[in-house]
C-alpha cells in the first residue's frame, strides 16, 4: 500500500478507527477497572445528553423538511403505506424467526423467579387516557420533551404538509426547514467528533455494570437471543439489503452501519440513535425524503429488537409458571403482543418496560413474573437497540427499493 493510498485510507476511515478504539479501551476499563467506571459515567452522560439536545430539532427540520419537499410523483400516502407495510412485515419475520428459536431451544421451568425488587407502575391503565398522551400532548413546549416523541413527530408532519401545501406562499418557509436541516446537520457532525471518548465511557459504564450478571440463571435466555439476535442481525439485514438492491445495497448498508450500532449498544437507546442514523441513510444513498420520515419514525414505531426479546421474555413467563408457549393460541396472542410492544414502547432506554407489563396483563400471568423478564429486558438491551435502530436504515433502505429509487452517490449511481 502506497502513502497516497494509505493517506485516504485513514481520510475514510479515521473516525471509525478511532471510535472502535475508543470503544475497546472503554471495554477494558470496563472489565479490569471497574472503581474508574463512575467517574467514566458524567462523560458518557455528557456525550449522550448532547445527542438528545439536536435531535429534537434534528426531528423536526429533516421530517419537516422532506415532507414540505416531497416528490409530487411519489404522494406522502404512498411513502406512509410502504413504510407501514415493511415495519410490521419485519416485526413479525423477527418474532416468528424468534418463536421457531425457543422451540428449538426450550428454557427449563420454575427458575426464572427473583427476589429482586423492581418498581412497577400500579393502578388501572385508562386505554383511552394512554392514547391521547401517546398520540398528543396539550401545551406546545411538551413536544419538545423525548417522552412524547410521536406527538413530535405527528406534529412535524402537520408542519411540513402544511409547508408543502402553501405553495408559493410557502417557499420562504421552507426555504428555511432546508437551511434549518442542513444545519442541524453540521451541528450533528460536530457533537459526533466526540464519540470516541463519549462511547468508550459510556461502554466502561455498561461492562462494568451489567457485566456480573451476564452469567447465572439467565444465561440461556439471554445467551440466546445474544446468538441468534446476532444471526438475525448479520443474515436477516444482509438479505433485506440484497433484496433491495443486491451486492450494491449489502456493501452499503454494512459500510455506514458500524456507527449507529456502536451508538446503540452503548446508549441503549433508539432515540439517540436517530440522528446517527439519518447520517448513514444519506450515506448508503437512500432519497432523504424517505430517510428523513423512516427513521425518525422508526425509532418510536419499528422495532425488530423488542420483537425479538417480547417472544424470550414470553417464554421465560411462561416457563415460570410452567404453561406451554407453543399452545397455537399463545403463539397468535404473542404475535399480536410484538406488534404492539413496537409501537408504545418509547425509544428510551429500558422503554420495554411498557410493553412486559402489557404481557404480564393480557396473559393474566402472576406478579412474581415481572421481576424475571424486567431483568431479561434490561440483560438484552443493547443488542436491541442495534437491532431497532439499524433494521429502521435496513427498512428505508427497502422502501427506497419499493418505490422505485435508486441509490445515490455515494453509495452508488447504477443501483437498478
Amino acid at each position: 500500500m502506497n502513502m497516497a493510498s494509505t493517506n485516504t485510507f485513514f481520510k475514510n476511515y479515521s473516525s471509525i478507527l478511532l471510535l472502535i478504539l475508543g470503544i475497546l479501551i472503554g471495554s477494558l476499563v470496563g472489565l479490569f477497572a471497574t472503581d474508574l467506571i463512575y467517574y467514566l459515567k458524567p462523560i458518557g452522560d455528557i456525550f449522550l445528553n448532547l445527542l438528545f439536545t439536536v435531535v429534537i430539532p434534528l426531528i423536526f427540520f429533516a421530517i419537516a423538511s422532506a415532507v414540505a419537499n416531497i416528490d409530487q410523483g411519489k404522494h406522502l400516502g404512498k411513502i406512509i403505506s410502504t413504510m407501514a407495510l415493511v415495519f410490521l412485515g419485519t416485526v413479525l419475520i423477527a418474532a416468528i424467526y424468534m418463536i421457531g428459536v425457543m422451540a428449538f431451544f426450550p428454557l427449563e421451568q420454575g427458575i426464572y423467579l427473583s427476589d429482586e425488587v423492581i418498581d412497577v407502575p400500579q393502578g388501572e391503565s385508562n386505554w383511552g387516557e394512554n392514547i391521547v398522551q401517546f398520540l398528543t400532548v396539550s401545551e406546545f413546549n411538551q413536544l419538545l420533551s423525548r417522552e412524547h416523541m410521536l406527538a413530535f413527530i405527528i406534529f412535524s408532519f402537520l408542519v411540513g404538509i402544511a409547508a408543502l401545501r402553501s405553495k408559493e406562499k410557502g417557499s420562504a418557509f421552507r426555504a428555511f426547514l432546508d437551511s434549518g436541516n442542513e444545519v442541524m446537520k453540521v451541528a450533528l457532525i460536530l457533537i459526533m467528533k466526540a464519540a470516541p471518548v463519549g462511547l468508550g465511557a459510556y461502554f466502561a459504564y455498561q461492562v462494568g455494570t451489567v457485566g456480573p450478571q451476564l452469567f447465572g440463571i439467565y444465561a440461556k435466555p439471554m445467551g440466546l437471543y445474544y446468538i441468534f439476535g446476532s444471526i438475525y442481525f448479520i443474515l436477516g439485514f444482509t438479505f433485506y439489503a440484497f433484496a433491495s438492491y443486491g451486492t450494491i445495497g449489502v456493501k452499503a448498508f454494512w459500510k455506514n452501519t458500524i456507527l449507529p450500532a456502536a451508538t446503540a449498544i452503548s446508549t441503549c437507546s433508539s432515540i439517540a440513535v436517530i440522528p446517527v442514523n439519518l447520517v448513514a441513510a444519506k450515506r448508503m444513498g437512500i432519497q432523504e425524503s424517505i430517510s428523513n420520515v423512516a427513521v425518525p419514525l422508526g425509532a418510536t414505531l419499528h422495532k425488530d429488537g423488542s420483537s425479538l426479546s417480547s417472544i424470550v421474555k414470553i417464554t421465560v413467563a411462561f416457563a415460570i409458571i410452567g404453561r406451554d408457549f407453543m399452545d397455537p393460541m399463545t403463539i397468535i396472542t404473542a404475535l399480536g403482543i410484538t406488534v404492539i410492544v413496537s409501537i408504545v414502547a418509547g425509544g428510551i432506554p429500558n422503554g420495554g418496560y411498557i410493553g412486559e407489563i402489557l404481557m404480564i396483563s393480557v396473559y393474566d400471568l402472576p406478579v412474581e413474573a415481572i421481576p424475571a423478564v424486567m431483568i431479561i429486558g434490561t440483560l438484552v438491551d443493547p443488542l436491541a437497540t442495534v437491532l431497532n435502530s439499524n433494521g429502521d436504515t435496513v427498512a428505508s433502505m427497502m422502501i427506497n427499493r419499493i418505490l422505485g429509487y435508486k441509490l445515490k452517490s455515494p453509495a452508488s449511481d447504477i443501483a437498478k
